[in-house]
Order: C-alpha cells, then structure tokens, then sequence
C-alpha cells in the first residue's frame, strides 16, 4: 500500500498453529494459486497435517509441481557476520526424494524411497559454476545423485563429498549448487546462517506454469510467537522478487532498496540477525 504496487491479492488464511487448517481450506488456497499463476506464501510446512485426522495432504508444493525451488544466498550490507560478499545460488529439486513422502516399503526388505533429479537448468542467472553435492560414496544405491549426472553433466565440477564442511569454510568457491530435496533444505537453512539467519534470505518455487515466492530458509522460529520479533526481511524481499518476476521493476526496485537502505543504516533492527 505504502508503494502503491498495481497488485490485487487474493488472501487465503491457513495455520495449523491457530487450528485453522483443514483439507477444504487447502484446496482453496490451491485453487487459487491456480487461477493467479503466481503467489506469495508465508511459513509453510512439507505436508499439511489435518486437525482431525492423522493423514498428510500433499502440499502446495506438489499439487502444482513446483519442482524447483530457487533460493539466492546474498551479504546484506549492515549484518555482521563471519563471511562477508557471499553471492551464491541454491537450486533445489522438491517434488521427489526423501522429503517429498513419497516413500513405499517392500515386504523383508528396507524402505524404499521414489527420487529423480531434474536435470534441465535454465542459465538466467548468468552465473559462472555449477556443482553437485551427495555423499555418493557411502549409499551408491539407495541415495546419491546418479553417478552419470554428477560425473557427465558437468564434468569439470564434480561432487563434493565434504560439501557441508567446504560451504562453511570457504562459501566462496560455490556459485550455482544444483541439490536434491533433502540436501537442499538442508543446505538452503545452513547457507541462510552464513548471511544473517533464516529470516533474510528470500525464496521462490516454479513449475512449468506457477510461480510461487517464499521464505528461502523454511526454518520455524516458535520463540517468536506473538513477541513481534521475527525478522520480515525475507518475505519483503520475497515480495520484490514476486513483483519484478510480473514485470513490476520499479516497484521492485523500491520495495527492496528500502529494505537494504534500513539494514545497512543499522538504526532498526529484527531479532533474528547476525548469523
């Protein structure tokens, strides 16, 4: 309202927090999701878990096979944290694999789990490097990105098998990580800590037809609740990207240089910063 931004939203409220969730209410909330094409999301789960039942819906994420989820890891100017001029981008498959519950058990034998790694990527961001990350020498069957992809696909960057302790040490290597769904959450939460905490990094989703913008570290922060405390950097920014991906440069533009303008002044500041 503040930057008149041409935009109507269509506003869908769903907490399992406040028992306001239930099957009808999701499917709305998809339905609409549908018609716009594009939306914006606050904290959201995997799976929706329905006050009276004790069975999991599928969530958004799924009913629209958003399968790619795209989060850009970026210093803040004015967050002191231990690594500074961090400019990285995680690319996380999210509609399959282990946290996708898309998992089956067959009789006298361990459970098995459906995955498959999207492997078109689309080079808009104009970066330089990709890698791959999986603990591919430990579990060669049962979990790993195929050897073909990680070895024949870009061959000149292969995968890390120490990635977790390489991304800590030295951020600076990475450009593009392209990541399963486990790892990638996981990843997207520990790479948020290297730039200020979950509650700055923004995120978004895609299918072939939706675009959905989200928190970029779906990291719970219960001690917030009702202290006005969270830090609403990431859904800000979530929204300056939503509105440049309409087109809406300008009002982008606004919306996130005032962001960053107030974080680097120091003068306000969120509970949740620092790292």
């Amino acid at each position: 309202q503040a930057g008149n931004v041409p935009v109507i939203f269509d506003e869908h409220h769903l907490s399992e927090v406040q028992n306001t969730a239930s099957e009808e209410k999701l499917d709305r909330v998809v339905d609409s999701m549908k018609e716009s094409k594009v939306a914006l999301i606050g904290e959201g789960n995997v799976a929706l878990r329905v006050p009276s039942s004790d069975t999991l819906s599928p969530c958004p994420r799924r009913k629209l096979d958003l399968f790619a989820n795209v989060v850009h890891v970026k210093s803040l100017p004015g967050y002191q944290t231990r690594h500074n001029n961090l400019d990285l981008v995680i690319i996380r498959e999210q509609t399959e694999g282990e946290y996708s519950s898309l998992e089956h058990e067959v009789p006298a034998a361990p459970p098995q789990f459906h995955r498959e790694f999207h492997r078109e990527f689309h080079r808009e961001f104009h970066r330089i490097r990709e890698s791959t990350a999986s603990p591919m020498e430990g579990l060669g069957f049962g979990d790993g990105i195929p050897p073909m992809f990680a070895a024949g696909t870009f061959p000149a960057f292969p995968a890390f098998p120490t990635f977790p302790f390489q991304l800590v040490q030295n951020p600076y290597q990475f450009d593009v990580l392209v990541m399963p769904n486990l790892y990638g959450n996981i990843v997207d939460n520990l790479a948020a800590g290297l730039v200020g905490g979950a509650g700055v990094v923004p995120g978004e989703s895609y299918s072939a037809e939706y675009a959905v913008f989200e928190l970029g570290a779906r990291h719970p922060f219960a001690q917030a609740v009702g202290r006005n405390i969270a830090n609403p950097t990431a859904m800000l920014l979530s929204a300056s990207n939503m509105l440049r991906h309409l087109n809406l440069e300008f009002h982008s533009n606004m919306i996130s240089d005032a962001v960053k303008k107030v974080i680097k002044g120091g003068k306000v500041s969120a509970g949740q910063r620092g790292g």
